[in-house]
């Protein structure tokens, strides 16, 4: 009885589909290199400026080439091979890598030339990430495109814990061994592209026209569920960014040191790790709408246990479970963009998508800022975590659609 069952769950794994397990491990490698060079580059801009006012350009400096290109990328991606295009993103974005490597060793890169750098490698990665996304149908049967979604996310995670303690630990041997080594990692995960192969017809090339590059955008406002999971999403980030208020809770209010902070830091990923995981291996079979809806909910809750909380075990875990409800709401959000649009109009689709989570991160970020400069930290995060309730509520009224789903493909 036993063997037939792990038979069946063998089956039903994407683990047993050689394409999808190379983009999987080529998915941690340039997840960990991204972050690794988050790390080098945050510290060597501080260290070179003393400024907060630079950090923040270089988060601009990453967020515009997604913001300006997301209607191109989309329809880059549509017209062309994925893997090519991701593949060829990866190898230029390892060799902006080995350039700010180089100038740090000769010291002729100033903060200017790393800025150029960075927001060249933006521009690479808006094109890098909705072609990935847009990829996994193309790597594993419809039924179980959930399943690679949670995994898919759970390449996310690991290299979200990964690659911040990674790139902490080289930067000890100076900023030129942290770039080198996220350089190596991009070159990998370029090269693990290069090895999938796939018996498809090629690529239907639309005529470049502008109805087309609106395409993705009029997609979406057709498609209540779809509009509803994306826009669901970016308000619940908007207002839940209580991990831009880490440092401010870790000092002042949870008195702990920098460890303390990287271990509030890792938290989320930790139980989005571990959830992704189990839907990998388990995924949802029925009320998916629902699910998503008290997802996102649970995610407001936790926020708020957050917000009032004075214990560091307390708020380790208001964020690890912060961090397991967005990821199910990630993980269903994917799978029904990725089940429901049509192939000839993922990259378009996911273009969009991947600019409303950019744009939610990053204004999240901002909003937490200004909310707290104007009512205090701990306010902020409980103002943020009761409006992403309010936000499920009203939703739930304004997307009926969405809450009636039961099962993804159906």
């Amino acid at each position: 009885m036993t063997s037939t069952v792990e038979t069946a769950d063998f089956r039903q794994s994407v683990l047993r589909h050689q394409p999808f397990r190379l983009f999987w491990l080529a998915r941690v490698c340039s997840s960990v290199a991204l972050q690794m060079q988050a790390v080098a580059v945050g510290w060597q801009i501080y260290a070179l400026t003393g400024s907060v006012f630079y950090l923040g350009l270089v988060g601009l400096a990453q967020f515009l080439p997604m913001f300006l290109l997301t209607l191109a990328v989309g329809h880059v991606a549509d017209r062309y091979d994925r893997r090519r295009i991701a593949g060829t993103c990866q190898v230029l974005e390892g060799m902006a890598l080995v350039l700010l490597a180089l100038g740090s060793y000769g010291g002729w890169l100033g903060k200017d030339g790393i800025l150029a750098v960075v927001f060249a490698a933006g521009a690479l990665r808006a094109f890098e990430g909705p072609t990935m996304l847009a990829l996994v149908p193309w790597l594993v049967p419809q039924e179980l495109i959930p399943r690679a979604s949670a995994w898919s996310a759970s390449a996310n995670q690991t290299a979200s814990i990964a690659g911040p303690a990674l790139g902490g630990l080289l930067y000890a041997l100076g900023p030129t061994t942290v770039y080198t080594t996220a350089a190596v990692l991009f070159f990998a995960a370029s090269l693990l592209l290069s090895r999938i192969r796939l018996d498809r017809a090629p690529v239907k090339r639309e005529p470049a026209t502008v109805r087309s590059l609106f395409a993705g955008i009029a997609f979406i406002r057709s498609r209540q569920e779809i509009l509803g999971a994306i826009s669901l999403d970016l308000f619940a980030v908007l207002l839940g960014g209580a991990t831009a208020l880490l440092p401010v809770f870790a000092r002042d209010i949870l008195h702990t040191g920098p460890l303390g902070l990287g271990m509030l830091r890792a938290a989320p990923a930790m139980g989005a790790l571990g959830v992704s995981l189990l839907l990998a291996r388990r995924p949802l079979r029925q009320r998916v709408g629902r699910t998503m809806f008290l997802s996102v909910f649970l995610f407001g809750v936790a926020t708020v246990v957050f917000g009032i909380s004075t214990s560091f075990p307390i708020s380790m875990a208001a964020l690890m479970v912060l961090g397991a409800a967005d990821i199910v709401s990630v993980v269903i959000r994917a799978s029904l963009v990725q089940i429901e649009t049509p192939d000839e109009m993922r990259g378009r689709v996911s273009a969009v998508n991947s600019m409303f989570i950019g744009t939610s991160n990053q204004l999240g970020e901002f909003e937490s800022g200004v909310t707290a400069a104007l009512f205090g930290t701990v306010p902020a995060v409980l103002i943020g975590g009761v409006g992403t309730m309010v936000v499920v509520l009203l939703w739930m009224r304004l997307f009926p659609r969405l809450l009636q789903v039961d099962k993804l493909g159906e």
